[in-house]
């Protein structure tokens, strides 16, 4: 598998972790810098981030891609995705969001990590 079929399978490896609430494979697939910037601006370290999938603060329940742009350099990456992603936040309401992520990726060890995403709709 070349890097960029291991790029987008790294993004639905996510989401497929988000929706069903795989602590071990969000510790995986994640860098031990990583950072989320949430669309209000809030951020959480890696640590904070599966904690709040695992308690319910950030409840996910599918995701449809809709578009994916991957640009490679040496050891790093960033993944631009559009995707609709049906989830209930900080208390809210289930909704269907039109889900803007940039991904930061990195390779170490000859393995593809986040490290970085940051969130907007669009």
């Amino acid at each position: 598998m070349n890097d960029r079929e291991q790029i987008v399978n790294l993004y639905h490896d996510m989401y497929e972790a988000m929706v069903s609430k795989d602590e071990a494979e969000l510790d995986r697939i994640h860098d031990s810098s990583f950072i989320l910037i949430h669309m209000t601006g809030m951020r959480q370290n890696k640590q904070e981030y599966i904690r709040a999938i695992m308690n319910g603060t950030l409840n996910y329940y599918a995701e449809q891609t809709e578009s994916m742009e991957i640009q490679i350099a040496g050891d790093t990456a960033i993944l631009s995705g559009h995707s609709k992603v049906t989830a209930a936040v900080f208390g809210g309401g289930k909704n269907t969001w039109r889900l803007a992520l940039q991904l930061d990726i990195r390779k170490t060890n000859g393995t593809w990590k986040i490290a970085r995403a940051q969130a907007s709709t669009w």
